[in-house]
């Protein structure tokens, strides 16, 4: 209990958060849960994608995180240019106004030092610069947790990011490749540190009873058409990455294989809907997941994924589920490895369905050995997600919780 002359500590979350990915969503989840759990008192809000939607679900205020409505729609007419920027002009003090109103401010998880996905540096680049330096002029705490990196060949993108990490007063990393590569954009990373990513703090749902029945294949699908530096074949990679998934789930369906296909963003139907069209059979079902809860509730029940997405792939991992990736960057490869599962990695910009058939095939043959090695390692990560909580209480909330962290020069 806060008593009356004590100021409750006063947090902000900040991110894409509650734009339609539940990989972000899950991580802020995650950073709730900890607040609840070890600051009980502490007041929180958010500066977010889609205020609206992180209110309705996690029941704290929220603010837009940009003052243009249009942000992210491309402008060609001269008063939506105009409005970009003057857009960004205002994003400096509306950033500033609210941060300044923050003793803590948390940016949980998330790959917000990458440009693995096509990323303009004007974008959320830009906004995650304006809050670490407006969290360095004001004297509020600005936390990097659990975040993934990758260096950025950009120039402007890779120096915003740069100027965010060296401006943050805390950095752990979901990687040690998010480390390396900070390090290697110039950042001093001798004491952050590499802790599981957030989502690993989630409740896993209990396995369901056995039927005896062969239970689904989870495919995970993605809207992909490559990252940053690959705009110009942006189509060809897609349109390979889509044909092969088709052939692999068409070939299931052959076997009598029923196959269920996830999403992990609003963007990701349209993916679904290809794959419906071109295989059409009542083996194929599609999810509508609105959470990572519901994500794994659809994967405990299934005897293997094949997924794209990375927190699609942190779903199945957590319920001890063998999973093969469609890895698109250095993340997914570093994150299967770590779970023991390194050599279920298959490259999503050169989708071989017979290839993709023969990794499944030999993926499925362990599955016994693996969901056992799954189930060491999901205890692992629990264990360092809450040395990671203890790490970042010590490090930017108040002593008492009760006084105000901006006393202090982070």
């Amino acid at each position: 209990m806060t008593s009356a002359d004590e100021t409750p500590v006063r947090v902000g979350v900040f991110g894409l958060l509650g734009s339609g990915n539940l990989g972000n969503d899950g991580s802020l989840e995650a950073v709730l849960g900890y607040l609840r759990a070890e600051h009980p008192e502490a007041v929180v809000d958010a500066l977010c994608g889609g205020p609206e939607a992180v209110t309705a679900r996690f029941g704290i205020p929220a603010t837009r995180l940009h003052w243009n409505r249009a942000e992210y729609r491309t402008a060609s007419r001269a008063g939506a240019i105009t409005a970009k920027g003057l857009g960004k002009l205002v994003d400096v003090f509306r950033t500033a106004a609210w941060v300044r109103r923050h003793d803590v401010v948390i940016v949980p998880g998330m790959g917000v030092l990458e440009a693995t996905l096509p990323l303009r540096p004007w974008g959320f680049p830009y906004s995650l610069f304006l809050l670490c330096a407006s969290g360095r002029l004001l004297r509020t705490r600005v936390a990097l947790v659990s975040v993934g990196a990758a260096e950025i060949g950009n120039r402007p993108t890779r120096a915003l990011v740069r100027w965010s990490g060296r401006l943050a007063a805390y950095r752990s990393y979901r990687d040690p490749q998010s480390r390396d590569a900070m390090r290697a954009m110039g950042v001093d990373t001798a004491r952050d540190e590499v802790y599981p990513d957030l989502a690993f703090a989630l409740p896993t749902p209990p396995a369901s009873a056995p039927t005896g029945a062969p239970g689904p294949v989870c495919v995970g699908v993605m809207d992909f058409h490559g990252g940053n530096d690959d705009r110009a074949r942006a189509e060809e990679i897609y349109r390979r990455y889509l044909d092969g998934t088709i052939r692999f789930v068409r070939t299931l369906v052959e076997e009598g294989r029923p196959v269920r296909l996830l999403t992990g963003d609003q963007c990701d139907a349209s993916v679904v809907a290809a794959i419906l069209d071109a295989v059409d059979s009542p083996l194929v079902t599609a999810a509508e997941p609105a959470s990572l809860a519901d994500l794994m509730k659809e994967m405990v029940a299934a005897d293997t994924v094949v997924a794209v997405r990375y927190h699609n792939l942190i779903c199945a991992l957590k319920t001890g589920t063998p999973v093969l990736a469609l890895s698109y960057a250095a993340k997914s490869d570093a994150l299967m490895a770590r779970m023991g599962l390194g050599a279920y990695c298959h490259p999503a910009r050169e989708v071989d369905a017979g290839r993709l058939l023969e990794q499944f095939r030999a993926l499925e043959k362990r599955s016994p050995e693996l969901r056992q090695t799954l189930a060491e390692r999901n205890l692992a990560a629990a264990r360092q997600l809450e040395d990671q909580f203890t790490s970042l209480t010590a490090a930017v909330f108040p002593a008492t919780d009760h006084t105000h962290a901006r006393q202090e020069s982070p």
